[in-house]
């Protein structure tokens, strides 16, 4: 919700400030994703090395204090390091909790667990974007911070007294009993020799890039080339995407866990098929001129919103298979740190790069496509997902990891 929520702050921060849509790039992005990758490595291998549901009680914490500053923040620069505060906290969230879920199910019911945990965005960002735009249209962005960071404290402490931490390893069948004493660059080199890691790595990264970008302009684009209010294009793009969003990682996650226990090739095909029907989608949202099909409770939904549903079903189809092959590769002692890579990559090439070089192409056609150059900067970086289709084919014909499990 913390990151679906600034989509939604892009244009009342911007006319505050007084910066361009590459600089409202910036914040949304590379600032956080820096800090985020920079730390995302120490945060996973901590968690390998330490018990998790302390790591994760003590993240949320100042996750929360972090937070409330972005919404103290007097000028653009104080935001930018608020901001960054915020992704040092929370950098050891995905790394730990996926080896949490990887020691709680086995490999049958890990894809539907990690379904609902990848999920949970997906269904917070109904919250985000359509509560949080009522919210900031009323009383201000800053107040949208207060509102998300003040319940995190209170989770807190829920996390710190009442969660259990797992057996580590339990699911496993043999590998050390004691953790490995390799440093934190010898264990990263090791993971990314693997090639099946590498791949799958990669891929995810290059999706991202284009996820993100759609994720927080999204909003944007809905105000711009559609005409809507702040307020029901938030509605509508967290709405309409979360729901579609939330059904297809869960959907993903049961089809992946009943095919990939007879072949585990699904564990890479599904993914493939996700991207491509995704892609489409999304081209042809993009493309779809203004126009208004219907009302639902006094807001306006536009005829495009038909593809926006689509591609958000089919766009978090990787996500899913794509951990449970990654938690399958590696020992329990590397879990943590398999996922803080893949986190890392992610986030600076996805929320990093992703808003940024958006906003940059969407600044740059200006005087070419006026009014719409966000929509024609957005259908450039949505064909980016041509490149993990390629990579995760590669992986496909390769044979060994889809017979072993270290």
């Amino acid at each position: 919700m913390g990151r679906q929520i600034m989509s939604v702050m892009i244009e009342p921060i911007k006319q505050e400030f007084h910066v361009s849509d590459a600089a409202m790039g910036l914040i949304s992005g590379l600032a956080f994703a820096v800090v985020y990758a920079f730390l995302g490595l120490p945060a996973g291998r901590l968690s390998d090395r330490h018990t998790r549901t302390r790591v994760l009680a003590i993240s949320l914490g100042l996750w929360a204090f972090a937070t409330l500053l972005c919404g103290f923040a007097m000028s653009f620069w104080m935001l930018i390091f608020a901001r960054m505060l915020v992704a040092a906290a929370e950098a050891p969230v995905t790394p730990t909790s996926l080896s949490l879920i990887s020691d709680l199910y086995p490999p049958h019911r890990r894809s539907l667990a990690i379904s609902f945990f990848t999920g949970a965005p997906t269904i917070s960002s109904i919250l985000g974007l359509s509560i949080g735009a009522w919210i900031i249209d009323s009383y201000g962005w800053r107040t949208g911070f207060y509102a998300i960071g003040t319940p995190l404290i209170l989770f807190s402490l829920i996390f710190s007294l009442f969660v259990k931490e797992p057996t580590r390893g339990q699911w496993d069948t043999g590998g050390s009993t004691e953790p490995p004493r390799e440093g934190l660059m010898q264990a990263a080199l090791k993971l990314l020799r693997n090639k099946a890691c590498f791949m799958l790595i990669g891929a995810s990264a290059i999706t991202t890039f284009s996820a993100f970008s759609f994720a927080m302009w999204n909003t944007s684009f809905l105000v711009r080339s559609h005409e809507l209010s702040l307020q029901h294009a938030g509605i509508l793009a967290g709405v309409v995407t979360g729901i579609a969003a939330a059904i297809g990682s869960i959907f993903s996650g049961w089809l992946t866990d009943r095919l990939s226990a007879h072949n585990r090739a699904w564990l890479v095909r599904i993914p493939i098929i996700g991207h491509c029907i995704a892609t489409l989608a999304m081209v042809a949202y993009f493309l779809t001129p203004a126009g208004i099909a219907f009302e639902v409770a006094s807001v306006p939904v536009p005829t495009a919103m038909i593809w926006c549903a689509i591609a958000g079903f089919f766009t978090v189809f990787w996500v899913a298979p794509s951990f449970n092959l990654l938690s399958q590769l590696v020992t329990q002692w590397q879990r943590a740190t398999v996922f803080a890579l893949q986190t890392v990559f992610t986030t600076l090439c996805g929320v990093g790069l992703g808003p940024l070089v958006t906003g940059a192409i969407s600044d740059a056609l200006i005087p070419h496509t006026g009014e719409e150059s966000l929509r024609y900067a957005l259908i450039i970086v949505s064909i980016t997902v041509i490149v993990p289709v390629l990579m995760l084919w590669t992986l496909l014909r390769s044979k060994p990891w889809l017979q072993k499990t270290q």
